[in-house]
Formats: structure tokens, C-alpha cells, sequence
């Protein structure tokens, strides 16, 4: 089996190249070299030009968006920009992960060689079977911690229960976690994860986990004298050097204003602010990206819509319909809406598992609903909620629909056309951008329809003392001077994840969600809250005995970062109960050896080991 291991830039290769082919150092000296020699190459080193528009690496002919043809970044160049179009910084180039092309040989460049705003492939790329595990998948992996030799002498000692003997992993045992070199269990800890969902099985390229945790550099902090265990990732999630090095370089040769002034920098910014648009409408599967508006976050993003959309269409008598799932921030502005403006807010059930319950949701609408405002991913307890039925039943009685998109679009494939969604928002820190950039996606013929938010610079066509023209959307809503670099930021964010591949991370994702599932079900008198059989990666507790801060700082002595509280989602914690969980939160730098850890760590506090003040 041909696996991926990291190369010397950092980033995800393969082992080799093919005979006859140089390596993949030679390959990026050789082709800086030759960019050098292009006009005006060699007075910025440190760009990588991008090939012409539809050009993918490797020459291939990169299928277009008919959605997105009209890409106005695709314009002529400006003055001094040269014949081949917007530049990419080389360092963040050469940080994003290199994925093997379909048809070509060897392996895919280790350079971005593609414009700002290029379209991404429509498919993934195909590998031979024999570089893919059994199923086409990829699976957690060992990842070796130090210091970890007490923890596994724990584990062994708790393994002679009933739930199995917990087997300790030879250090020279070659291949992934749960499968040995002929695909049989190897190493299992708790139990073999059932089979990931069908729609999971893509042959894509597997990733080596030890080249994508030396993508985040702050993965190899200390806390405590520990290694970090980040298990926070639902509340933000960590960055790669190649948005670190994206955001470093917008700073150091693109910072300025955009779209007002007439200067090389003001180009640049335009150019690479837009392009994230278009980057996002992409990631998306939106229609246009005159669709996606940028903002601060999905707090804002919602708020813009009960601001405007709402206030114009929802009056007295009216009905939104949340569900108890929703994080504080899909509850608070439809309130203040409905108390402003007479409507009544009706709320969606759930069962014992945190599961919608859609024939009582069925029952709540009516012919006064205007609104219906789901998340897609429970917050706080990692539930999958079926959006698409929600979205048919909702238009079908003649409303329109937001979909919270906070919790999903780092770990589940996106597209909001095929949804139907009205109103789609998220937010970039959630999926390893930067803090402060959102997205709010609408139907173009709900922002045509929509007033403006906020009125200033940026989103006027003119203004007289008698009346003001507005620009068409998107401008409309992004009055003032926007958060540029850090919308820049997510497009670098978007770049990586696109990369690594959805359908990988999900199912990467899903494996080990069932392994520390499995895990913490072995602590005594730990109760799992939330256990819908269609979730992603969360998994809220609480530990008999201790208050959830505590749980939190003894588990923060080891190094382990885990939210402790009510995640903002007070309404589906009292459901059960509870005013606050623990929440360990995964993303797919992490591995089964921190699920270990975590595990380990709690068995230690369950049998009065950790420190008994805490009692």
C-alpha cells in the first residue's frame, strides 16, 4: 500500500517520486527557477504566478463553475500586474497540502500554481486501489505523544473489565491504528468503529496525520509541562501555516483599502478579497458569489438577517420556528424580531438522544410561519439535524429558512443549492480561519429584495442630502471598511481544507468520534449527553462526583483543552437535566492517542486519583 508521508516543505506527499522523474525538491527549485525568467518574476521572488484562468497543476484543464463564469477577478489584469493574472504568495503556496492529481504522475506540485480565485476541481481526484486503505478511507492513526507511559500502564490496568481487555500497541507495528497491513483489527482499545455511512466510501487520497499535525504549529505547545491536546474545536478551531503565512503576507506587500482607489496595493487587496468570495460561494455551492456577503461571525450573520429580511417580512400574528437545539445566537435575535414586531416564537422537540423530532417540528407549521431557523450541528451535542427535510416541509408551508452552519462546515460537504436553503451563515474561526469573518449566503433574490443594515462608505452607488442610491448586493450589506486580511484568511482556510478533502475528514472524523465514544463509555459514572446515532464530532459529559470546572481544570493540568459550561445552548442542556457539561470537541488533527490521554485522565479522577480536593 503506497501511503503519504510528509515532505520536506511540511506538507502531505508521497513517498517517492516515479522512476525517471526528479524529487520533489528539485521539482520546486526548478520551478522557481522558471518563474523567475517570466516578466516581471523575478522582481517578487517570493510569488508563485498563477497559470491562465482554467488551467489546474499539472496543465490539466480545470473544469469550470457555468454558475461562476463570470468571475470579475478573471478581468484584465491591472497596470503593472503583468499578463498572468493575480500572484499567490509562495510560502502559503507551499504550506497547503499536496494532494496526487488524477491521471498524472507522481506527485502533484508542492506550489499552489493557481490563481486567487480559481475554480477548485469539481471532483476528487481517483488514486489506484492500491493507494487506498480496504473501502478506498483513511482511519485514525497512532500519533506518538511522550510522557505517555503511565497513562497506557492505567488503560492495561482498567482493561481487564468486562468491556474488553484494553491492548497495548507495539511501538514497531507498522499501518494505521484499527487496521493492520491486511486490513484486520490491530491495537483496539475500546471496540472496532462500525463501518463509516456509504456515501463516505470515496476513493480519495488518505492523509498522513503526523504531516497534518506539523501544519498547525501551535499543536506542539506545552500546557503544564504536557504536550497541548486541543479538544476545544468546537468553540475555535487552530490555523495552519498556510493561513499564518496567507495572513503574514496580505500584511507585509498587499495591505490597503479596496475597490476605491486606483493603486497597485488597492488592486491587490480587491483582488484577494474577492477572490475569498468567490473561494467561499465555491465551498458553499452557491449560485453566484454575489450570494455570500462577508461579516463578523455567524452571531452577526444572523443578526443581519432578523434585521433585514426579518423586519421587513415577519409582522404581527407570524410564527418562527426554532428547534431546542439552537446555540444562543439562533434564539436571541428571532426574540428580539418577535418582540418588536408581535410574532410568537414555537420551538422544535427533541428526543432522549438529542434528535429532531420532525413529526412533531411537522406540526408546528402553519400557514403563519414565515421563518424556520435550524442549526445543521448541534453545539453542544454534535447532532446532525436532517436540514433538507426541515427545508422541504418549511417551504411547503410557505416559509423560508436559515440554516446555522457554525458547527458544520468543517466537518460535512455543503452545498446549499442542492439544500435549497434560503439563508446559509457560518463562521471562518470554525473552520480553521481566522477570528472576526463570517459569511451570511442568501438567494440573490432575497438580498435584491433586502433594505440595508448599517449605511456608510463602501456600500453606496451615490449620495445626495436628499436621497441615497445603494449598491447591489453584496455590497449593500458591507458598509464601511470590512475585515479584508481575514477574509483573505478563510479563503487560505478554504484552500487547506479543500486539500485535505471533506470526504476525508469526515469519515477521519467519524472513526474517531466512535473510538473516544467507545472510550469514555468505559469511565464509571460518566454519563454521555447527547447520543444521536447521526452526529459529528462532540461529545458532551458530565463525571459523577465533580462540578464540569472542575472536570475541565484537572483535565487542563494534562494539557487538555475542553470547554466546561453551557456552551451557549442553555434551552437543550435543560432538556436533560443539566445547566453545563464538559465538551471534548475533535477535528481531524487529532488522534487516538489524545482520546487515550483524555480517557486515561478520566478513569483517573473516576477512581479518586487525580487531586480528591476536587470532590
Amino acid at each position: 500500500m503506497t501511503t503519504p508521508t510528509p515532505t520536506s516543505n511540511g506538507v502531505t506527499g508521497l513517498a517517492s517520486s516515479p522512476p525517471g522523474l526528479p524529487d520533489v525538491d528539485t521539482l520546486a527549485r526548478l520551478a522557481g527557477e522558471f518563474f523567475a525568467t517570466l516578466p516581471g518574476g523575478g522582481a517578487s521572488p517570493a510569488f508563485a504566478p498563477a497559470p491562465a484562468r482554467g488551467v489546474a497543476e499539472g496543465g490539466a484543464p480545470s473544469p469550470a463553475s457555468p454558475a461562476l463564469a463570470n468571475d470579475p477577478v478573471e478581468a484584465a489584469p491591472s497596470a503593472g500586474r503583468g499578463a498572468a493574472g493575480p500572484a499567490v504568495p509562495e510560502a502559503y503556496a507551499a504550506a497547503l497540502p499536496t494532494v496526487p492529481l488524477a491521471g498524472t504522475p507522481g506527485p502533484g506540485s508542492p506550489y499552489y500554481f493557481l490563481g486567487e480565485s480559481s475554480a477548485y476541481r469539481a471532483e476528487s481526484p481517483v488514486l489506484p486501489d492500491s493507494a487506498l486503505l480496504p473501502g478506498g478511507s483513511v482511519s485514525p492513526q497512532s500519533f506518538g505523544l511522550p510522557g505517555q507511559d503511565e497513562l497506557r500502564a492505567l488503560l492495561a490496568e482498567i482493561g481487564g473489565s468486562s468491556r474488553g481487555e484494553v491492548a497495548r500497541q507495539e511501538a514497531s507495528a507498522p499501518g494505521f491504528y484499527f487496521l493492520d497491513q491486511s486490513g484486520g483489527p490491530r491495537g483496539q482499545r475500546y471496540a472496532e468503529p462500525p463501518e463509516a455511512p456509504s456515501q463516505l466510501q470515496v476513493a480519495t487520497p488518505p492523509f498522513d496525520i503526523n504531516a497534518v499535525r506539523r501544519d498547525f504549529p501551535i499543536l506542539a505547545e506545552r500546557v503544564n509541562g504536557r504536550p497541548l491536546i486541543w479538544l476545544d474545536n468546537a468553540a475555535t478551531t487552530q490555523k495552519p501555516q498556510a493561513v499564518i503565512d496567507r495572513l503574514a503576507y496580505f500584511y507585509a506587500h498587499e495591505n490597503s483599502n479596496i475597490h476605491r482607489a486606483a493603486h497597485e496595493l488597492a488592486a491587490r487587496a480587491t483582488d484577494a478579497y474577492e477572490a475569498a468570495r468567490h473561494k467561499v460561494a465555491r465551498f458553499l455551492g452557491a449560485g453566484s458569489p454575489e450570494e455570500i456577503v462577508f461579516v463578523r461571525g455567524a452571531t452577526e450573520a444572523i443578526n443581519l438577517v432578523a434585521k433585514t429580511w426579518g423586519a421587513q417580512n415577519i409582522g404581527p400574528g407570524d410564527e418562527i420556528v426554532v428547534s431546542l437545539l439552537e446555540h444562543h445566537a439562533n434564539i436571541v435575535p428571532w426574540q428580539q424580531l418577535a418582540a418588536a414586531s408581535g410574532a410568537k416564537i414555537r420551538v422544535i422537540p427533541v428526543d432522549d438522544d438529542g434528535q429532531i423530532l420532525l413529526d412533531e417540528y411537522q406540526k408546528l407549521l402553519n400557514s403563519r410561519t414565515r421563518l424556520v431557523a435550524i442549526t445543521q450541528v448541534s453545539n453542544a451535542l454534535g447532532t446532525v439535524t436532517p436540514v433538507k427535510q426541515i427545508i422541504d416541509l418549511a417551504h411547503r408551508a410557505g416559509a423560508r429558512v436559515l440554516v446555522d452552519g457554525a458547527q458544520s462546515v468543517s466537518h460535512l460537504r455543503v452545498n446549499v443549492q442542492a439544500l435549497d436553503a434560503d439563508f446559509f451563515v457560518f463562521s471562518g474561526h470554525k473552520v480553521f480561519a481566522p477570528t472576526g469573518i463570517g459569511v451570511v449566503y442568501a438567494k440573490k433574490e432575497l438580498l435584491e429584495a433586502m433594505p440595508p443594515w448599517q449605511g456608510g462608505g463602501n456600500m453606496i452607488a451615490d449620495v445626495t442630502f436628499e436621497r441615497t442610491q445603494y449598491q447591489p448586493p453584496p455590497n449593500k450589506f458591507e458598509a464601511g471598511t470590512g475585515n479584508i486580511a481575514d477574509a483573505v484568511g478563510l479563503g487560505a482556510a478554504l484552500d487547506y481544507v479543500e486539500r485535505i478533502g471533506l470526504e476525508n475528514i469526515a469519515h477521519y472524523e467519524h472513526l474517531l468520534l466512535d473510538y473516544a465514544t467507545q472510550g469514555l463509555k468505559t469511565v464509571p459514572g460518566l454519563r454521555l449527553v447527547g447520543t444521536a446515532r447521526d452526529k459529528t464530532s462532540v461529545l458532551s459529559f458530565v463525571l459523577e462526583g465533580y462540578r464540569t470546572e472542575e472536570v475541565g481544570a484537572a483535565l487542563n493540568r494534562d494539557g487538555i483543552a475542553v470547554r466546561s459550561g453551557h456552551h451557549c445552548a442553555q434551552p437543550i442542556l435543560r432538556r436533560f437535566g443539566l445547566e453545563a457539561t464538559v465538551r471534548p470537541s475533535l477535528a481531524f488533527y487529532n488522534t487516538c492517542e489524545e482520546v487515550d490521554t483524555l480517557v486515561a485522565v478520566l478513569h483517573r479522577l473516576a477512581r479518586g486519583k487525580g487531586n480528591t480536593a476536587l470532590r
